[in-house]
């Protein structure tokens, strides 16, 4: 009798993109999606209820910004856990909990009472989800991240400040120095112009099959 083949199993199923606001994660997600055939998963940029709100009354809007992104991404990677194909996301639920919330909570844009109630929720969360397969951390310089926020023309992000950008940038630092729940692969973006140079493109795929694949 002869045996059945063994259905050979995909060696990857979750590839997460993080970086600070400007860092290039939704084009470099669609150019590995692309690339790979991965399904890709956006952060929801458009119908977003709070976005608007947030950047024209951070204090006022912030808990209910942050809690909008950790339910959503927390949906997302249920949808990740329970399904069959390789998908690439932008933005992660650990950078949400990791980065934003308490950026806004230590320039008192988050009170103390909505960030612990914040941080409990995600803990909990947390416990239920796996880590990505391989995070992908796009590190890049103030001035590069604002040469791509002017350059994407969006209205809410026109007020930025720089001094938001920059306390984003330390807290992304001090996570992937200290992150340890897996693969990861750092891209600095200030050096590697993957979003308009093919040869950077070129890299950035080889360094990411370099990665999962063991393949130069």
């Amino acid at each position: 009798m002869a045996k059945k083949s063994a259905v050979p199993k995909k060696p990857i199923k979750h590839v997460a993109v993080a970086g600070n606001i400007g860092a290039g994660k939704t084009t470099l997600t669609k150019i590995l999606s692309k690339h790979f055939a991965w399904l890709p998963q956006f952060e929801d940029v458009e119908n977003n209820p709070y976005l608007n709100d947030f950047y024209e009354d951070m204090p006022r809007w912030s808990f209910n910004l942050q809690v909008y992104f950790l339910n959503s991404r927390f949906r997302q990677i249920i949808e990740i856990q329970k399904g069959e194909e390789v998908v690439i996301q932008d933005r992660t639920i650990h950078e949400d909990a990791m980065i934003f919330a308490p950026n806004l909570h230590s320039m008192g844009l988050m009170s103390t009472r909505d960030f612990d109630n914040y941080t409990k929720l995600y803990e909990t969360i947390s416990s239920l989800i796996s880590p990505p397969d391989l995070l992908i951390y796009l590190k890049g310089s103030v001035p590069a991240l604002v040469n791509q926020i002017q350059k994407r023309g969006r209205e809410y992000e026109e007020n930025l400040r720089l001094d938001y950008l920059r306390r984003l940038n330390e807290y992304y630092e001090k996570w992937v120095a200290g992150y340890k729940e897996g693969r990861i692969l750092v891209i600095d973006i200030d050096q590697c112009n993957f979003a308009e140079e093919d040869e950077a493109k070129a890299e950035v795929i080889n360094k990411v099959n370099a990665e999962l694949f063991g393949l130069f």
